[in-house]
Order: C-alpha cells, then sequence, then structure tokens
C-alpha cells in the first residue's frame, strides 16, 4: 500500500469520527500573443487560493477559438485557462510581469506563484539554456525579483534543476560552489519579504532516483532557510510516485514540507524507456487542479508550475522552449478528468 493510500484511508476514518461526534500539482515564458480585451478574471476551481492569469496564453487562445466558432474547444481549453498557473518572468528585468501578478491577485485576495528560473549556466546549455550572465548580474535579478513580490501573498519556486544538474554532473564542478551560494543567497532574499514561500526545485525520482543523494546538495543550497522543495517540476511522474519520492526525502531532511507539479501528470510519465522521454510526451494528460487540500501533512500543495501547453522544446514537432502550442495544450485538456 502507498503512502498516499495510507493517508486517504485515515482521511476517511476522521470523516467518520466527525459524523459520530467522535473528533475531527522550463523552460521562460513564451512571447505574449497580439493584444485582446482583457477578460474577467476566472475563479479558481476546487476552492483554490491561487491567483489565475485573465491575460494568460490559454485565456487568450479560448477567446480566439471562441472568435473563430470553435466553442468546444474553447470549453475544453477553460480546463487550463480558468486554473492558476505559475508565472515565470523572463529577461533582465522581471519587475513588470511580477508586479501585474501580485496586484490581480491582491485585488482578488489570492496568492500568486512564479517560478525564478536565471540561473548562470541554466539547463546546461539545452533547450532552456541562458540564465543570467554571472553571479553579480543574478544577484540582482534576484534582489529586484523579491523587491517586486513587496508585501504581497507569494510562493516562488526556486530554480528548476539547478540543484539536481549540479547531482547528476551535468553542471560543470568549476560551477558547484558558486551555484551553492547564489541559491542560498537566493532563499535569504526573498525570505525577507514577509508574504513570500519559497520552496527549492529538487528534481523528480525518475532523473535523481536516490533521495540520498539530493540531501547534501539541498543542504548546501540553503534549504533550512526555505519552506521547503519543490517535485516533477515540469515532469510526468503521478503522485504516487512523487509523494513516496517525498517522503523519504523529507524524511532525510528533518521532516521538511514540499510541493508537487501536477500540471501534466494526470497520465503519468511515457510508457516505455523512450528517448526524450520527458519533452512533448503524446497521450499526456492534465493532472490534479492546484490546491493546498492535498491530504498529505507534508504536502503543502499541489501546484501548476509547467505551464500546460508551453513546449518542452524542438522536439516532437514542438516550437522552442516556452513557446505556446495551443494543439499539444488541447490535448492536456481533452485527456484529462472534468
Amino acid at each position: 500500500m502507498s503512502r498516499r493510500t495510507v493517508t486517504a484511508v485515515a482521511l476517511a476514518l476522521v470523516s467518520v469520527l466527525l459524523l459520530t461526534g467522535c473528533g475531527e500539482d522550463e523552460p521562460p515564458k513564451g512571447p505574449v500573443g497580439p493584444p485582446s480585451p482583457r477578460g474577467e478574471a476566472p475563479v479558481p476551481a476546487g476552492g483554490s487560493p491561487f491567483w489565475v492569469d485573465p491575460e494568460s496564453d490559454a485565456a487568450r487562445q479560448v477567446r480566439r477559438y471562441e472568435a473563430q466558432g470553435r466553442t468546444e474547444d474553447a470549453r475544453v481549453l477553460r480546463r487550463i485557462a480558468d486554473r492558476p498557473v505559475a508565472e515565470w518572468p523572463a529577461g533582465d528585468d522581471p519587475v513588470p510581469e511580477i508586479t501585474r501578478a501580485v496586484r490581480g491577485a491582491a485585488a482578488e485576495n489570492r496568492t500568486a506563484v512564479f517560478v525564478a528560473y536565471n540561473i548562470p549556466h541554466r539547463d546546461c546549455g539545452m533547450y532552456s539554456a541562458g540564465g543570467s550572465h554571472d553571479a553579480g548580474a543574478y544577484r540582482s535579478w534576484i534582489d529586484s525579483f523579491a523587491t517586486a513580490l513587496g508585501d504581497s501573498s507569494a510562493v516562488v519556486v526556486l530554480e528548476p534543476d539547478a540543484v539536481p544538474h549540479i547531482v547528476d554532473g551535468c553542471t560543470p564542478a568549476q560551477y558547484h560552489d558558486e551555484r551553492y551560494g547564489l541559491l542560498a543567497g537566493a532563499i535569504e532574499r526573498l525570505k525577507r519579504q514577509p508574504g513570500t514561500r519559497v520552496y527549492l526545485d529538487a528534481g523528480n525520482p525518475a532523473w535523481i532516483d536516490d533521495p540520498g543523494r539530493l540531501v547534501e546538495p539541498l543542504r548546501r543550497a540553503g534549504l533550512a532557510r526555505a519552506d521547503g522543495f519543490a517535485l516533477n517540476v515540469s515532469n510526468f511522474q503521478t503522485n504516487d510516485t512523487v509523494e513516496d519520492f517525498g517522503a523519504s526525502l523529507s524524511g532525510l531532511l528533518g521532516g521538511t514540507h514540499f510541493t508537487v507539479d501536477t500540471s501534466r501528470n494526470g497520465a503519468g510519465p511515457l510508457p516505455g524507456d523512450r528517448a526524450e522521454a520527458w519533452c512533448n510526451p503524446p497521450g499526456r494528460s492534465l493532472g490534479v487542479p492546484p490546491t493546498e487540500r492535498t491530504g498529505d501533512e507534508l504536502v503543502d500543495a499541489y501546484l501548476w508550475i509547467k505551464r500546460p501547453g508551453d513546449s518542452d522544446g524542438p522536439c516532437r514537432g514542438g516550437p522552442a522552449a516556452g513557446i505556446w502550442w495551443p494543439e499539444y495544450a488541447l490535448g492536456l485538456a481533452r485527456r484529462a478528468k472534468e
């Protein structure tokens, strides 16, 4: 029996006691399309406390479909457009995008979710290569990022892949000490903002399958100052698999909490040992919508960190990493449970 199943059984027993009176869910964001009329702010599904961007690529696509008379496609794509997804502030100046999001969230008394993804030597020169050109530029970027958050309620997932790429050897050894220092400094700076929660990325269990290998790197990267770690960012591992792995890693770290990216894991990973199984795999599905009601005391939230419909890179017919791909988005949404 998985740890998640045990948790579900325990919750069911608690519910029975209550009734008887005996107790109590990658790439930088792509270019935005042409301007369109501002839509009404959607109400997040499932009681989610997180902000939904009415000007997201998915929301714009819904309006295009409606204008084209593609009403069924528009209805299906609302499974993405009406749910909160993370903002990935791109470029040298993250302030405008962050300011827009925190103001929108504050107006609705909700929490904005962000990804800070600009570490030097990012993604080992692969599809999402880039980032700040040196350590000084990164510190300035993080300072601007944090300042723009102000006192708002925010969640920041910090630097997807940065620690796992140290662990797997992809990031050259001469950059390791600098990276640890930059990550620790970023956590310290972000945590000066009173409403900000920070989760340091720790990869996924299909990548670093031994949680013990992550313990010391996460500690060196300043995890003790963060609110926890993030798992499954931009990947497809099931909740059961991720939560069992996360519980093991948490135990090694003294009970640290974590979040899970459920944006595209509804059908699990691509079966078989296929090349680039992580890159625009066919047949995948949206996962559990974003919520803090996880039923697991260690899992603080299911978040949609990867923006469903943004390409993983130029594989399987996809555009460049981070570019909106409506056909892929429709496939994810069609295969999702209502």
